[in-house]
């Protein structure tokens, strides 16, 4: 990779592409609620201008340079939607604009402490480069595609053709194509999981969340999984010895250290971070010395424990389950007695982490593809690359949600999240909802022991409990069947192709969802 990447029209170049992704990620994140997949986007512009027959576009026939155009875009578009406009608009549409300034410098500091995470435990055994991290895995072929031609991108435009024709018929494609890719039982779970939360009233004229069965399943899991982190942090365990590792084994950049490293110092910068946000928002002079520490260290464990638990379910799965986890995470601070204002600060402050650290893992994951049989420190040397792509990309979301946030609210444009936890806040704790979540996260736990750190069966059955996609359930079920016969009919040598196009079909369905949402604010 070439060191001199970063030159002043790299860096403008990738500056102008994310203030496209953060105006995409604000615009449809307040409209429609959801924030696409700009990273397909963003591969298709880079190899778009790199056939722009001009010595100052060249430099974009480099496939390398092609992915960190795509890290920014990514990074500017998740950045700006998920991890810093909901956040403030909690405050806002609770009445309290004092707190939207306080609340962005806060979730800006845990968007930044969750890529400095992510970047020192990516490719351990955490948090593998060889797990699925599936949209990484679609991105990745298809920047190899448009680089190497042949089958490859026959298999793969088969793919984004079968994904955007899916997708147009209501097929979740995403979800189909990840059944290609991933752990067989983890997905089973979500497959599971999803078809559950779809049917389960018309079925067993049962409402899951009446009972707040997916929150104590994911608290019950996510416990479980936290508790299997710090087994790992605790235990010295010999590292892989290279020369006795076997032939195609996958061997892991990053060590317990850095594990141990990412998460020990990442917790005392939460702790910072929920700290300075109790000082500037003026809490504390509501609030009791007690409550104001428990306040501190709950923010930065629930800010840990999401990012975490997202990053588990989006590695597995493609999917992560953002807000679930942070409402857990209020109900939780509403058990503890926070004051409303507290509970909204805190709301915002868990929501800021988990999205950006899973879309960085998407794009440190393509990356990880396209430098694969790199020496570790190359490898390691374009993840550096990438992650200084991506603090462009946050940097200007950051400048964007600063400069903008007041042309959408004043035009009553607010993440549609955001009046769901001001309503869970205004409305505060009735009935046995602690017993509730108590007794299901029995069952919650018990999967997740069942399956092991490694499936992480329980976490992502919970996650498609929390999910109302039945259609991705069957879309789930259906590609598993699928991929079971064809490696039974054709053996391995099929999987290769069968990775591509499944990589289509999650690309398809990534292009698809993002210009139908356009099309929809337009």
């Amino acid at each position: 990779m070439n060191t001199k990447t970063f030159d002043f029209p790299f860096i403008v170049f990738s500056i102008i592409i994310s203030v496209f992704g953060a105006i995409i990620g604000m615009q449809l994140i307040t409209s429609l609620g959801i924030t696409p997949n700009t990273s397909i986007i963003g591969a298709l512009i880079a190899m778009l201008i790199a056939r722009i027959p001009m010595k100052m576009f060249y430099k974009y026939r480099s496939i390398e340079n092609q992915n960190l155009i795509q890290t920014s875009i990514s990074a500017a578009t998740f950045g700006a939607a998920n991890s810093l406009l909901i956040p403030i608009g909690i405050p806002f549409v609770m009445g309290m604009p004092e707190l939207i300034i306080p609340m962005l410098i806060g979730s800006g500091l845990a968007l930044l402490v969750d890529v400095f995470i992510l970047y020192k435990v990516f490719d351990s055994k955490l948090f593998s480069a060889d797990e699925t991290w599936p949209p990484g895995v679609a991105t990745a072929e298809a920047l190899k595609a448009g680089d190497e031609g042949g089958s490859k991108a026959k298999f793969l435009g088969i793919g984004i053709v079968g994904g955007l024709v899916g997708s147009h018929f209501g097929v979740a494609m995403s979800a189909f194509g990840v059944a290609f890719i991933g752990n067989i039982w983890a997905l089973l779970m979500f497959g599971i999981g999803l078809l559950l939360r779809g049917y389960s009233d018309s079925l067993f004229g049962v409402d899951l969340n009446a009972y707040y069965i997916p929150h104590g399943m994911m608290i019950g899991a996510g416990s479980v999984a936290l508790l299997q982190f710090i087994l790992v942090l605790v235990k010295s365990k010999k590292e892989k010895n290279p020369d006795n590792v076997q032939e195609g084994e996958h061997i892991n950049s990053r060590t317990d250290s850095d594990i141990k490293k990412g998460f020990g110092i990442g917790f005392v910068l939460y702790l910072i971070a929920a700290a300075i946000l109790a000082v500037i928002s003026g809490i504390i002079g509501d609030m009791s010395v007690l409550q104001i520490v428990m306040f501190v260290v709950f923010a930065a464990f629930a800010a840990l424990a999401s990012e975490i638990i997202v990053g588990i379910a989006a590695m597995h799965s493609g999917w992560f389950p953002a807000f679930a986890v942070t409402l857990i995470a209020l109900l939780l601070g509403m058990m503890l007695g926070f004051p409303p204002v507290a509970l909204a600060l805190l709301t915002g402050f868990t929501a800021a982490t988990g999205p950006a650290f899973a879309d960085l893992g998407y794009d440190f994951k393509s990356g990880a593809i396209l430098r694969k049989d790199q020496k570790t420190a190359m490898e390691l040397f374009g993840r550096r690359q990438q992650l200084k792509s991506s603090l462009i990309g946050f940097g200007v979301a950051i400048a964007m949600v600063s400069l903008f946030h007041n042309s959408f609210f004043s035009q009553d444009l607010v993440p549609p999240v955001d009046h769901v936890y001001a309503a869970t806040i205004d409305s505060g704790l009735s009935g046995n909802i602690g017993m509730l979540l108590l007794l299901w996260a029995i069952p919650g736990a018990i999967i997740q022991l069942i399956g092991g750190p490694k499936r992480q069966m329980g976490i992502l059955f919970a996650t498609g409990l929390l999910i109302v996609n039945p259609i991705a359930g069957w879309a789930v079920i259906a590609g598993i069947l699928i991929r079971f016969i064809v490696l039974k009919v054709k053996g391995q040598e099929a999987e290769n192709a069968m990775y591509t196009m499944a990589a289509g079909f999650i690309a398809g369905d990534a292009i698809y969802s993002f210009f139908t949402s356009l099309w929809k604010v337009k």
